[in-house]
């Protein structure tokens, strides 16, 4: 049996209860996801970067080279010329960009604990957000899956696949609302768990690939019967 979901009370109960019947929904058609892909923290923060703008199975070939080649390291990749390291990531695209974005991150993971990850458990949540965000490259997405798959932080990653399932069930409105307000709706409904967040996340992903493409597959979606979205169509 997989792990409940606890919410919050709210005065309106709509939202909370609509969140767990989407997660209860999705996993019982598609199970555990087993994410994020990774040997080591560090790994999950370099896959963090190269899955920007590409699909995971182009992030992990990326990463593969590092590590046939004794890189994927943070001291080997603060020592790794930036146009080695940008051929060595070629597979994920947008390689001299991302080479540029390691960098930084690699330098950041230097000044801020010296390489050494358990050192940030002395800091809060908010601290390393803000800090991650003033890293050239990290973003809110990338900056929460960082805290969330590499430092086991109870932060809710939005992506795309997020935005367009729940604007289509019309959990938010049509065109969605800010980042914030997105995470927000979840870390308000859903007490702070970081598997819980991990493998809810990764069903929306797997949904949003699935069935809920740009071009959905309604007939074959779990949650249709709640999709306003759909139901507007039929």
């Amino acid at each position: 049996m997989h792990a409940g979901i606890i919410f919050k009370p709210t005065k309106d109960n709509f939202a909370p209860n609509k969140l767990e019947y989407i997660y209860n929904k999705l996993f019982e058609r598609y199970s555990h996801q087993h994410w994020w892909p990774g040997e080591t923290p560090f790994e999950v923060m370099v896959g963090a970067v190269l899955t920007q703008s590409t699909s995971w199975e182009s992030a992990a070939r990326a990463i593969e080279n590092l590590r046939e080649t004794g890189n994927l390291n943070p001291h080997s990749l603060q020592r790794l010329p930036e146009k080695d390291l940008a051929a060595l990531i070629k597979p994920s695209g947008y390689y001299n960009d991302k080479a540029r974005k390691l960098k930084s991150l690699v330098e950041w993971l230097r000044v801020s604990c010296n390489y050494n990850l358990s050192l940030l458990n002395d800091f809060n949540t908010a601290d390393i957000r803000q800090s991650l965000l003033s890293v050239h490259g990290i973003g809110p997405e990338t900056a929460d899956s960082i805290l969330l798959y590499a430092l086991k932080r109870p932060v809710f990653v939005i992506d795309a696949y997020t935005c367009r399932i729940l604007s289509r069930i019309g959990v938010v409105p049509e065109g969605g609302i800010s980042y914030d307000n997105y995470q927000r709706l979840f870390t308000t409904n859903l007490e702070p768990d970081t598997a819980i967040y991990n493998e809810y996340h990764a069903l929306l992903v797997k949904h949003g690939k699935t069935s809920c493409k740009k071009q959905p597959l309604c007939n074959f979606c779990c949650i249709a019967s709640i999709c306003i979205s759909y139901n507007s169509r039929i």
